[in-house]
C-alpha cells in the first residue's frame, strides 16, 4: 500500500442507554447523625466516611444525593431509608 492510499473504517457503536435516578436524602429534625450514617451504610452500601459527609451535607444543605442508580437498584434502598424512619424520595 502506497503512502497515498488511504484505509477507510466504518464502526459502529451500539450504546444501551440506561435512565439514571437518584435518591435524595433530606434533613429532619428527629433522626441523629448516628442513625442517618448506619442507615446509609446498610440501604445504600456507603463506607463510613461516605456516610458520614452524606450527612452533613443533609444537615447543612437540606438534601443530598446519596444513591444514583438504574430505579430498580433504588426502589428498595429507598424504602429501606424510609421505613428506617428517614425522608428521601428517588427523583
Amino acid at each position: 500500500m502506497s503512502a497515498k492510499e488511504k484505509v477507510s473504517e466504518k464502526v459502529s457503536v451500539k450504546e444501551k442507554l440506561v435512565s439514571q435516578k437518584e435518591i435524595v436524602l433530606y434533613n429532619d429534625d428527629v433522626n441523629t447523625f448516628d442513625h442517618v450514617i448506619e442507615t446509609l451504610i446498610n440501604a445504600c452500601e456507603h463506607t463510613p466516611e461516605q456516610a458520614e459527609q452524606c450527612s452533613l451535607i443533609v444537615h447543612y444543605n437540606g438534601k443530598c444525593t446519596v444513591k444514583t442508580g438504574p430505579y430498580s437498584d433504588l426502589k428498595p434502598r429507598c424504602s429501606m431509608l424510609v421505613e428506617a424512619g428517614l425522608s428521601a424520595e428517588i427523583v
